[in-house]
């Protein structure tokens, strides 16, 4: 619980006060390892913080699935279409392995930020987080080689390279699982 709150705080830039208040509101869910938390085409308005564990957002081109995004402890997941307009998700969100969230549907969220004002800046602070977040990763990984995205990747999440298979990791990269396999022996190779 203390390494969750130490992560939130640090990537939210935000007060434990705060987050302690908002988990008290919150319920605490168990998943297994590859078990679906939003399925495409499926409505799910939750907001999920992850205790422990890794979640993926992936969606499917041509029978092939391509990650979209993962989330680790201390960090925030939902389906931004079920949340933002509650309609159906174009992604699907599943545990890489055995993971612990705290969730809270998003009408008892809404009733919580009316409720207070320290709690609704808190809320608008997350998001504005993520807003960031998205737009360093597009700069991070849109542009830059595939090796730079990597080592990018191994400095920023070193836990998805321990966690996460690599034909998920080299979806996320915009490569195949080869490619990735030939950066990694050439960066072992230079060690």
């Amino acid at each position: 619980m203390e390494m969750m709150i130490k992560k939130f705080c640090q990537r939210y830039r935000l007060p434990e006060k705060s987050l302690h208040e908002l988990l008290s509101h919150m319920t605490e869910y168990h998943f297994g390892k590859g078990e679906s938390i939003v399925k495409e085409g499926e409505r799910n308005s939750n907001f999920y913080i992850l205790k422990k564990g890794i979640w993926r957002a992936y969606y499917m081109i041509d029978g092939t699935e391509s990650s979209l995004w993962f989330a680790g402890t201390g960090e925030i997941a939902f389906s931004s279409w079920g949340y933002v307009n509650n309609e159906v998700s174009q992604v699907n969100i599943e545990s890489v392995n055995e993971s612990i969230a705290y969730g809270i549907a998003k009408p008892d969220l809404e009733e919580l930020f009316n409720s207070s004002i320290e709690l609704s800046n808190f809320g608008r602070k997350i998001f504005e987080q993520e807003i960031l977040f998205i737009d360093s990763y597009t700069l991070a990984y849109g542009t830059p080689s595939a090796k730079e995205r990597y080592l990018t990747l191994m400095e920023e999440n070193p836990e998805l390279l321990q966690y996460v298979p690599l034909k998920h990791l080299a979806s996320y990269l915009y490569i195949t699982p080869q490619s990735l396999s030939r950066i990694r022996a050439g960066l072992k190779r230079r060690k």
